[in-house]
């Protein structure tokens, strides 16, 4: 019995050894040539970048992707996005988000601050510890900060302080700023789900194009 269950247990080692192997077989298979030495491209954001209520391939990062692919770049989006997230979340994750290599870092927090009527001095702290944190580690990692923007609602005093903390960080940091993520989508029913908060399908699209506009000429830096 003991000679059977070593023969048994031999087997089964086999078939994960072939498995595994498989595996790896497959995937060098369906990549790229350049894969392995792809930059990456980090997406730290909140629901907006996790696609909410949507497939998260049918959110904006990727979409990015897919412009990339097609330019025939060898960048590869990393989709960090977390619904619900504030600045604060992402300065309690990012040093663990960053044990992947980061060449481009568009950070994209933020909106859930705003909305939750949260001081903006300690949003500004947040998002600027994070950049700091992301150049301390990867000297050359290029920025792109997305802006949002919120209703009057919430106080045109705030509503004005909180859209300047994008601009003040990118002119501080010499990074790219986004102007408004949410660029023809906010406010339009049609483009958002009925929270009237995430966008639709179609929203992403614009938000994808949104991006892009400030993203591709980063990446031609790295391209030539």
């Amino acid at each position: 019995m003991q000679y059977a269950l070593k023969i048994h247990c031999r087997q089964i080692a086999v078939t994960l050894a072939l498995v595994v192997l498989s595996a790896f077989s497959s995937i060098a298979s369906d990549s790229s040539p350049f894969t392995k030495s792809a930059r990456t491209i980090l997406v730290l954001g909140d629901s907006i970048a996790a696609g909410f209520g949507l497939d998260r391939n049918e959110a904006f990062p990727a979409l990015l992707q897919k412009r990339i692919d097609q330019a025939g770049w060898n960048f590869e989006v990393v989709n960090a996005g977390v619904s619900g997230d504030t600045s604060a979340g992402g300065l309690r994750r990012i040093d663990w988000v960053l044990k992947r290599k980061s060449d481009v870092l568009i950070l994209e927090l933020g909106g859930n601050d705003g909305l939750r009527g949260l001081p903006v001095d300690a949003m500004q702290q947040n998002l600027q510890a994070i950049i700091d944190r992301t150049r301390a580690k990867y000297p050359q990692v290029q920025i792109l900060i997305a802006g949002m923007q919120m209703p009057p609602n919430l106080g045109a005093d705030y509503a004005r302080d909180f859209q300047q903390v994008f601009v003040q960080l990118a002119q501080k940091n010499k990074a790219t700023l986004i102007p408004f993520l949410l660029e023809g989508v906010g406010g339009r029913p049609a483009l958002n789900l009925p929270d009237r908060i995430h966008p639709t399908v179609e929203g992403h699209k614009i938000v994808a194009e949104n991006v892009w506009k400030y993203l591709r000429p980063v990446l031609q830096k790295f391209v030539g």
